[in-house]
């Protein structure tokens, strides 16, 4: 197994002081690996990096259709979401649509990561509810495809249909058998691949013909990058310094993959400590080295070349990017 490469650097004062390394694999059309550092071959779990995999189901079903999706609703399924007034009122709409109620999420209850929203919770003595989980909107994609299906309300079990598709997809995209799962966050089974496997689904993603489900789900991240995370957010402010052309999503433990249609390739990020600082440094090093990204763009500078401020705001130290992966 080839150890994790160097991604970044944190530097305080005059010293290094500590360095993050993880792998990362960029893949082609053809699912040949491009660029590596690292191990392709390490086994990983993508989390919520592979949410737009476990949609594909919704599409190819023809569910999405046939209750009327719209591309706010595709972006929301493949979303981590901050529970935003944004959010919740999008994903609230969808379950009227749906005819369901709170209780029908298997999500399970989590508090807003929007201040507002949960400062304001609290002053009204209100309890969150699930649909202010991060992954709400997966969750009503999920509920979309049961109804469509006619199957039981437990659709996070892994034998149930729906998680079902969900494999079949993965495995398809990835071009691997899965070894097997964990649980995520939000209760649902999320399926194991190598590195290699995650960019090669990356790059078929980009590569899928116009008018597929896939196409219809990056596109609709693109269009919506508001909705696939949220204000401050390294999904959304790397996609709008992007111009739309590249679709984002970051997953827990350090994990985060791009999707570039007009390149026509796809990357897999993984930091080993599972640090989001180190993965966000790295995805954003590649799409500067790829010239999708302007090094100087503000949503870049937070991510790269950033600097650390302590409790008085002073500048004690900056995060940088391994050159190895800023540099060509």
């Amino acid at each position: 197994m080839t150890a994790p490469a160097p991604f970044a650097e944190i530097w305080r004062g005059p010293f290094l002081e500590s360095v993050h390394s993880g792998h990362a694999v960029i893949c082609d059309g053809t699912g040949q690996i491009v660029d590596a550092w690292g191990d392709p071959d390490a086994v990983v779990l993508a989390r919520s990096s592979s949410k737009m995999i476990q949609a594909l189901p919704l599409i190819r079903s023809g569910a999405a259709d046939a209750f009327g999706l719209t591309t706010k609703q595709l972006a929301l399924s493949c979303a981590s979401h901050q529970g935003a007034q944004i959010h919740v009122d999008n994903v609230g709409a969808w379950m009227g649509d749906l005819g369901l109620r709170d209780d029908d999420f298997r999500c399970g209850t989590e508090e807003s990561r929007d201040r507002s929203v949960m400062e304001a919770q609290i002053r009204a003595h209100e309890k969150p509810c699930r649909i202010h989980n991060n992954c709400s909107g997966k969750h009503a994609g999920f509920l979309t495809l049961t109804k469509h299906l006619g199957a039981g309300p437990d659709y996070t079990d892994p034998n149930h249909p729906v998680q079902r598709a969900c494999l079949e997809a993965f495995e398809g995209v990835t071009q691997q058998t899965s070894p097997g799962f964990g649980i995520d966050g939000c209760s649902a089974p999320n399926f194991a691949s190598t590195m290699h496997g995650i960019a090669r689904a990356m790059a078929h993603f980009a590569n899928a013909p116009e008018g597929s489900a896939e196409v219809r789900l990056h596109q609709a991240m693109r269009l919506h990058p508001e909705l696939v995370a949220g204000e401050g957010r390294a999904c959304t402010e790397l996609m709008n310094a992007c111009n739309g052309k590249v679709a984002l999503k970051t997953g827990a433990e350090g994990f985060f993959i791009a999707i570039l249609p007009e390149q026509g390739l796809g990357i897999a990020v993984k930091a080993a400590c599972g640090t989001t600082r180190a993965a966000e440094a790295a995805i954003a090093a590649l799409l500067v080295r790829l010239g999708v990204l302007d090094a100087n763009h503000p949503a870049t500078l937070k991510r790269i070349n950033a600097p650390i401020k302590n409790w008085d705001g002073l500048v004690t130290g900056v995060l940088k990017p391994a050159a190895g992966l800023l540099q060509a």
